[in-house]
């Protein structure tokens, strides 16, 4: 399965920020060994479903260290037998936009 998740204390620091508490979070994903990548909203993570919970509940344990609440979104794509998905999904994305004549990964403009 893949699960991508945001967690993050309810309250921040001063300025508003909650880096330190989504730095612990991706600390426990990245120390888990499991596949997975981070964007600037969301963590993808790769295994079977108790490794991955797992994962998340002691993601979401570390981020309760920085404030009394915590905000959790989830989602999954469960496809039992299935793995290197994380990377296929988004090589099989790039073929088809590629075959369309679409933009490289990268190059879409800004707006």
């Amino acid at each position: 399965m893949i699960v991508a998740f945001s967690v993050a204390p309810s309250t921040s620091s001063e300025d508003g920020s909650v880096h330190d508490a989504v730095a612990a979070a991706v600390k426990v994903v990245r120390e888990s060994g499991l596949p997975n990548r981070t964007s600037s909203m969301f963590t993808e993570l790769e295994g079977d479903w108790d490794e991955v919970m797992d994962v998340v509940k002691r993601a979401t344990e570390a981020v309760a260290a920085y404030g009394s609440r915590v905000s959790l979104v989830l989602k999954a794509d469960i496809r039992p037998g299935r793995t290197g998905e994380l990377d296929g999904k988004v090589e099989r994305l790039e073929s088809a936009l590629q075959a369309l004549g679409g933009p490289a990964a990268g190059t879409e403009p800004r707006g």
